[in-house]
């Protein structure tokens, strides 16, 4: 299981760019970090949940 955003999904072994087009995430207006550490949006294909990760993912909102 992955806690992301407080929430515990069942999708260790998917990709963070899998589970971001799942959840209909924006990747330009986002930061995600796992486990404390900031992931690079380059590495996003490339980094697959293990179980027991947190992930937080922070939507940037524009204003002014």
């Amino acid at each position: 299981m992955v806690k992301i955003n407080g929430e515990t999904f069942d999708i260790a072994g998917k990709t963070l760019a899998e589970y971001l087009a799942s959840a209909k995430y924006d990747s330009t207006r986002i930061a995600v970090e796992r486990n404390g550490q900031i992931i690079p949006k380059a590495k996003y294909d490339e980094t697959v949940l293990q179980e027991g990760d947190v992930i937080e993912v922070v939507n940037f909102v524009g204003g002014g």
